[in-house]
């Protein structure tokens, strides 16, 4: 008899895991659950004067740890977007603190230094407190806040100056509060068998095997949303818009009862299998009654809020030759990060047309700060901006606010261990995929999706 497998959430790693499920599963039906008006979720691609500006997510890692390519530039591959894989141009990043713009230090791994030496006066590092105690950093295993180890080793101006806003450029969070082995795992596994941060950080380095000429990051020309819709279509799975589900239990023959759409008019169908690509709390709540232990261990994870201010600045309107630039929390903006679009993606200048900045508002914990009129984080936006750069910005022709509410998960020490003994706790037949169990990032969310997908066709094979 043919399997059905449910997918439950259509972003990334929903359609990610569909996609696999297509490939190692051909025979299965898939239906992927999504509970808003289009799959995508944080890819979402939108529209500023006349050039397209990302809503959401902007790129991804073009490769993996060890060099291969990475699961997102694999996925665009497999979906027929290969040769729509875009990079950016070779321009600076800077940090804003003081009044002054400063280059980010190279050689660093998320902020963290492996040569003390390059930080060129961004930060003083603490004068030999990354000493040799005679055992490693970490115990095998164990985990611990990014800012906790790197405050031991190199001293409060490395995390706040460094540290700090490049993590928040990616979580919104704060270094003291992030888990080390979520954020930098291959640093997390160096720490195991070295004795000091500058060696953990060289050997994390290391590992990473760099490919000559090959960029850091990738895009999708025509906007991160095609990713979405081309996975979508090669999933060949049925793609249940506007379709909440709202009930999961199982069945005395060993399925899975999905229950989705209004309260009115209810859908119930059943299932052979599910994979939750939710965030937390709704897949808490779907896991309640059918694992309740690994319910209560994903409840536990908090969320920050942020959003995005578009401007299309005036033709020939002047920035600096960057890529952009990242904020400390200690500057108190509430601008935390700044992407010159038009000068970081050659693709979205071709043309005539105007500057298109994007500005990244609001970190964990300061989601009263965003609690304004669209027009007030605007202008809040654009005034930050011209102080952090020392001009006055011209009035933007258009604009739009983005909001992320409760968008970016925020991993406190032990998550990865919680989400792993909640997984041990699932029944068979049912996976967890996304941002909410394994990181952010497009390529850890795909390869989240996919191995999801891997265990239940694993499981749906030995059930056969």
């Amino acid at each position: 008899m043919r399997k059905r497998i449910a997918v439950i959430g259509g972003g990334i790693a929903g359609l990610a895991a569909a996609v696999r499920l297509r490939d190692v599963h051909p025979g299965a039906e898939v239906v992927v659950f999504e509970s808003g008006p289009a799959v995508g979720g944080k890819l979402s691609t939108g529209e500023l004067g006349g050039r397209t500006v990302e809503r959401g997510a902007e790129s991804f890692l073009n490769s993996a740890p060890d060099g291969a390519e990475s699961a997102a530039v694999a996925l665009a591959r497999r979906v027929g977007l290969g040769d729509a894989l875009v990079h950016p141009a070779a321009r600076p990043a800077a940090l804003a603190f003081g009044g002054r713009l400063a280059p980010v230090p190279g050689g660093t791994l998320v902020g963290v230094p492996g040569d003390l030496s390059t930080l060129d006066g961004v930060a003083l590092p603490v004068s030999g407190a990354d000493r040799d105690t005679g055992r490693p950093l970490l115990a095998p295993g164990a985990d611990v806040a990014v800012g906790a180890l790197v405050r031991e080793r190199f001293g409060d101006e490395v995390v706040d100056r460094l540290v700090d806003p490049m993590l928040g450029g990616v979580y919104a969070g704060r270094a003291d509060r992030l888990s080390l082995r979520v954020t930098m795992p291959q640093l997390a596994h160096t720490a195991e068998t070295e004795h000091t941060l500058t060696a953990a950080v060289r050997a994390a380095q290391a590992r990473g095997r760099r490919v000559p000429g090959r960029p850091v990051f990738a895009a999708v020309d025509g906007g991160m949303s095609r990713l979405a819709g081309a996975a979508a279509t090669a999933s060949g799975a049925r793609i249940s818009l506007g379709a909440p589900v709202r009930e999961l239990t199982r069945t005395g023959k060993g399925l899975w009862k999905v229950v989705s759409g209004p309260v009115p008019a209810p859908r119930t169908e059943e299932f052979d299998a599910v994979i939750l690509a939710l965030p937390a709390k709704p897949a808490s709540r779907l896991l309640s009654e059918v694992a309740p232990e690994p319910a209560a261990a994903v409840a536990a994870l908090d969320y920050a809020s942020v959003a995005l201010a578009a401007m299309a600045l005036p033709a020939g309107t002047e920035l600096p030759d960057l890529s952009g630039f990242l904020v400390p929390p200690g500057e108190g903006t509430l601008v935390k990060a700044a992407t010159f679009f038009t000068t970081k993606w050659p693709h979205l200048a071709r043309g005539d047309g105007p500057v298109i900045v994007r500005v990244s508002l609001g970190r964990s914990g300061e989601e009263e700060r965003l609690q304004r009129a669209d027009t007030a984080l605007l202008e809040t936006a654009r005034r930050e901006l011209g102080d952090l750069l020392g001009v006055g910005l011209p009035v933007p022709a258009a604009a739009w606010v983005q909001r992320w509410g409760g968008g970016l998960p925020q991993y406190a020490p032990g998550h990865a261990g919680r989400i792993a003994a909640a997984r041990a706790g699932l029944p068979e037949g049912l996976a967890l995929a996304g941002a909410a169990f394994d990181g952010v990032g497009i390529p850890v969310c795909v390869a989240s999706g996919e191995r999801a997908a891997d265990d239940v066709s694993t499981f749906l094979k030995e059930i056969t």
